[in-house]
C-alpha cells in the first residue's frame, strides 16, 4: 500500500516528543507499507538538533531514507517573510482564521503535494497536524487520517487560564475559539483521526460532535531506552527532562523552582537536580549560577546517561495535552519516577506500583525522603516501569497496528479501486 504521510517538521533526530513519536511511526510502518514524505522544514530547530552537523537537513534526509521511499522537503512560509510569526498572527487575524490553520498555507506546498498526487497511485494519506488540513481538498477521493498530538484548541483554552500576561491571555482565547471550529470542520470530515490516549479520543470525540476516533498511543523505542543497571545510580539526584521553548515543560520547571526546590534544599539539603533540554529560561540560569547543586545542561544528544544516573526522575508537568512521552523514555529506563498526576495523563500506570504520585510540592519531598528510608520501594519502582513498557508501549507493535488500521481503512472506504 502507498501512503503520503505529511509533517509539520523533519521528523528527525527522534529526541523528545512530536519529534520521537513521528519518527518510530513512520519507522514501523513503512515495514508494512511504502511510505512517501512531505515535511516543513523547521530549519533552526533542526540546526539546534544536530548541532555536531555540517548540513542537518541532508544528514536528517539520508537518516530517514533508509526507512522511507521518498522525501520532499518545504520551507515554512513565514520564514521567508519579513516579520515571520507576527505577520503570519496579523494574516490569520485579518482573514478570521486561527494562527494555527495559517502558518502552514503554502503555493509551494500545494504544488509539491498536487504533482505527487498525479505521479503515485496513493492508497491514503496521515495528514500529522490540524494545521495541515489546509491542503484537505487536494486528497478528495483518497482516504485522510488526522493526527492529533495534542487537543490544540484545548490547550489554548488552557494556557489562557495559567497566562499571567492579560493581553496574552486574551489572544489564546480568542485562538482557541478559531481553532475549535476549524478542529470541528476537519475532525468530522476525515475518514479517521488518531489521538495519543483513549482519554484524548474520548475528550475530543464529545466536543468535536462527530468524526471517528481512535487511539494510538505514543511508545517507547525500547531498543534506545531501557535499564541499565551497570550504571551506578548517584544518590540523592533528581532529573528533570523536557524541552524548555514548550511552554507546558517550561511552566513545569518555573514551578519546581519556585516550590519544590526550596522545600527541597530545607529538608534534604544535599540533593542535587540536573534540568535537561533545550531553551532554558535566564531565570534557570541564574538560579543555577548561585546554586552548584542546581545544574542546567540545555539539549544534550543523549538523555540516558542522566536517566540511569539520577535517583528520582521528577516530572511536575500540569499543563499541555497529549501523552508525555518524557514519562514513557523514565519508564522504559527503569527510573525511579514522582510525578503529578497530571504528567501520566493517558498511560496505564498506577499510582504507587509504577509512579509516585505528587498533586503538591511537600508531596515530592515527602516521597522522596520515604523512599530514602526505604531503598525496597525504590527497587519495586524501578523493575515496575520496564515491565509495562514492554507489555503495552513498544512501537514494534504500535506501528504494526496502525498499519493494519490503515490498511484496513482503505478497504472499508472504498475510495480506492482496489483492482487497479
Amino acid at each position: 500500500m502507498k501512503l503520503l504521510w505529511v509533517s509539520h517538521l523533519i521528523p528527525y533526530p527522534p529526541k523528545g516528543g512530536v519529534l520521537q513519536r513521528t519518527y518510530n511511526m513512520i519507522r514501523e510502518v513503512s515495514k508494512y507499507h511504502e511510505i512517501t514524505l512531505v515535511a516543513f522544514n523547521q530549519a533552526s530547530f533542526l540546526s539546534a538538533s544536530l548541532p555536531d552537523q555540517e548540513d542537518p537537513l541532508e544528514f536528517a534526509k539520508r537518516e530517514l531514507l533508509k526507512s522511507i521511499e521518498s522525501i520532499h522537503v518545504l520551507t515554512i512560509p513565514e520564514d521567508a517573510i519579513p516579520g515571520g510569526r507576527y505577520s503570519t498572527a496579523l494574516k490569520a487575524l485579518v482573514s478570521g482564521r486561527a494562527y494555527n490553520m495559517e502558518w502552514l498555507r503554502s503555493a509551494e506546498a500545494r504544488k509539491v503535494i498536487l504533482n505527487l498526487i498525479s505521479e503515485k497511485s496513493f492508497d491514503a494519506v496521515h495528514l500529522d497536524t490540524v494545521s495541515l488540513c489546509v491542503y484537505s481538498d487536494l486528497f478528495e477521493g483518497l482516504p485522510v487520517v488526522l493526527n492529533h498530538h495534542n487537543f490544540e484548541s484545548a490547550m489554548l483554552k488552557s494556557r489562557s487560564k495559567t497566562e499571567r500576561n492579560l493581553i496574552k491571555g486574551f489572544y489564546y482565547r480568542f485562538e482557541a475559539a478559531r481553532l475549535l471550529k476549524s478542529e470541528i470542520q476537519h475532525c468530522r470530515a476525515s475518514h479517521l483521526n488518531i489521538t495519543c490516549s483513549d482519554e484524548d479520543a474520548d475528550a475530543m470525540a464529545a466536543v468535536i460532535g462527530g468524526g471517528k476516533f481512535t487511539s494510538v498511543p505514543n511508545g517507547v523505542d525500547v531498543s534506545y531506552f531501557y535499564p541499565n543497571p551497570s550504571i551506578a545510580v548517584k544518590e540523592k539526584s533528581i532529573v528533570i527532562v523536557g524541552g524548555l521553548s514548550w511552554y507546558p515543560n517550561r511552566e513545569a520547571v518555573e514551578y519546581f523552582i519556585r516550590e519544590i526546590w526550596p522545600l527541597i534544599k530545607m529538608r534534604i539539603p544535599d540533593m542535587s537536580v540536573d534540568i535537561i533540554g533545550r531553551g532554558p529560561t535566564q531565570e534557570m540560569l541564574k538560579v543555577a549560577e548561585n546554586d552548584e547543586s542546581f545544574r542546567v545542561h540545555g539539549f544534550v544528544d543523549d538523555v540516558r546517561d542522566y536517566l540511569w544516573r539520577a535517583q528520582f526522575y521528577l516530572c511536575p508537568i500540569r499543563t499541555g495535552g497529549g501523552t508525555k512521552l518524557k514519562i514513557l523514555d523514565a519508564l522504559a529506563s527503569g527510573c525511579c519516577i514522582i510525578a503529578d498526576p497530571f504528567a501520566c495523563k493517558g498511560i496505564k500506570v498506577k499510582g504507587g506500583v509504577d509512579v509516585v504520585y505528587a498533586e503538591k510540592p511537600e508531596r515530592y519531598v515527602e516521597a522522596m525522603l520515604e523512599i530514602l528510608d526505604h531503598p525496597e520501594r525504590e527497587a519495586r519502582l524501578r523493575e515496575s516501569g520496564p515491565e509495562l513498557i514492554q507489555t503495552r508501549y513498544s512501537y514494534t507493535s504500535i506501528g504494526k497496528n496502525y498499519a493494519e488500521a490503515l490498511e484496513e481503512l482503505v478497504m472499508q472506504s472504498g475510495l480506492r479501486d482496489r483492482s487497479a
